[in-house]
């Protein structure tokens, strides 16, 4: 494989960090990230890993239990008028079958491309997130990523049975003899249907 060219600085997070003691930031604020030297060089490339709870994740049918870590993993890489974040974003979630109404686990893990602008360039590129005070703030992006994941209606497993719409029991777990409702719509027709085996018996 062949060089590039020119090789970019890369920076790998702080140098407590890199000396294995605890990052440089207040714990109250775990996903903001320091950018006044990524804003220096355009072609800067720096690789953050942060991980914390974040409140209120959660749709109608689940949601990141309370406490639980999420984790963002992207490496920031600057250009002219901003810094873009490509990575992953992970976090446990929690909810209810749609059919049995039993508990379900499972992860979010998804992969995330997002700019990051100066102050005012959002009013240019709305879709971006602000670059504000030379501080990055991975939080909304990680928000926002684990949002559009979380299942709306999540299932047990893909064959799940469900209840019995009478009885109520958990047919993944026992069998009923209750017979299926018929619908009343189909009740005119059915009664045409006998009345034409009768004739033809």
């Amino acid at each position: 494989m062949q060089s590039a060219p020119h090789r970019h600085p890369v920076a790998m997070g702080s140098d407590s960090d890199r000396a294995g003691g605890p990052r440089n930031r207040s714990d109250s604020r775990p996903f903001i990230v320091p950018a006044a030297k990524l804003g220096r060089v355009a072609g800067t490339v720096r690789r953050e890993l942060r991980q914390a709870p974040i409140e209120d994740l959660a749709t109608m049918g689940s949601a990141v239990p309370d406490g639980a870590e999420v984790s963002v993993a992207v490496t920031l890489s600057s250009y002219p008028g901003g810094v873009m974040a490509s990575g992953t974003v992970e976090a446990p979630w929690t909810g209810e079958c749609r059919r049995c109404g039993g508990p379900v686990v499972g992860e979010v893990r998804t992969e995330v491309r997002e700019r990051f602008v100066a102050e005012g360039g959002t009013d240019v590129d709305d879709e971006a997130y602000p670059l504000a005070h030379d501080e990055l703030d991975l939080e909304p992006l990680a928000r926002d990523a684990v949002l559009l994941e979380l299942p709306l209606a999540p299932l047990c497993a893909p064959d799940c049975r469900g209840l019995c719409p009478q009885c109520g029991i958990n047919r993944n777990e026992d069998e009923c003899t209750c017979e299926q409702p018929v619908d009343p719509r189909w009740s005119a027709l059915d009664a045409l249907r006998d009345e034409r085996s009768a004739g033809e018996a």
